[in-house]
């Protein structure tokens, strides 16, 4: 037992100071795409060919849906002129599909529930995750959020085990055709009202399986979502990010930091 209290003591406070500070992100981080049309050479199609999940178009201008991105920089590493880039922004939450599609520069998007939901949830919200046929790592991106670094609960956030306990479901994976009954039945149990939080590509546009049969190509394509989160995985500070932005409480932010 001493020994326990002696490591802890030299291993001093663990939690992020996040949001009163800005986050630290490792060196490979990599967040927001940035894009700039102008660069772009007529006729070349490199960074679209070389996307894995059709996530880039060029006309009528460069775009990127972070929806589809899987952040994996196959587009900037054939772009021979530099014209897609990828920042260290991790606020990439949104709350529509339409604002996930970057043209130019990417500014973080406001992300607040109405009033009354904020009234409601802001202080204490239980949500129900359900792994819909993702590989793990969105999963385990949402699990660490339990851990002493980020320690969820101090925000009045829980993950809890039982639909009829929950506010609402965050859910990650693709929706696979047999976990849609089971997506629909969790949305069904939670009472009313309730939101419904996509986290990572798969969540939202099926990620590196988009357009495969046995799957159907995100949450939306089930249930009604309130917030998306974009990532592959999206990093732990994006999705607690967009948890607070959804609650209205990060009125303030600061721009991030290494």
């Amino acid at each position: 037992m001493h020994r326990i209290f002696l490591a802890r003591a030299v291993q001093g406070h663990r939690t992020t100071t996040w949001p009163d500070t800005p986050p630290v992100l490792p060196d490979r981080f990599r967040g927001a795409p940035s894009l700039d049309p102008s660069r772009c050479r007529e006729g070349c199609r490199e960074c679209v060919d070389a996307c894995p999940t059709e996530a880039i178009t060029i006309e009528p201008t460069l775009r990127l849906d972070t929806g589809r991105c899987l952040f994996c920089t196959e587009c900037t590493t054939a772009c021979p002129t530099g014209a897609v880039t990828l920042t260290r922004e991790h606020r990439l939450a949104a709350r529509t599909r339409e604002d996930l599609v970057v043209e130019g520069g990417f500014e973080p998007k406001r992300v607040a529930l109405d009033e009354r939901l904020r009234k409601l949830f802001g202080r204490s919200l239980k949500l129900r995750q359900v792994s819909a046929g993702g590989c793990n790592g969105c999963e385990l991106d949402v699990n660490v959020l339990g851990t002493i670094v980020f320690d969820l609960g101090r925000f009045g956030i829980q993950i809890v085990a039982s639909p009829r306990h929950a506010d609402g479901m965050l859910i990650t994976g693709p929706v696979t055709r047999n976990m849609q009954l089971a997506v629909k039945k969790t949305y069904d149990a939670i009472p009313s009202p309730k939101i419904v939080i996509a986290t990572g590509a798969c969540a939202i546009a099926g990620g590196p399986y988009l357009g495969h049969p046995e799957q159907l190509d995100g949450a939306a394509s089930t249930v009604p979502v309130d917030l998306f989160i974009p990532g592959c995985p999206p990093h732990p500070f994006t999705i607690l990010d967009g948890l607070l932005g959804l609650l209205g409480r990060l009125e303030h932010r600061e721009p991030p930091s290494r």
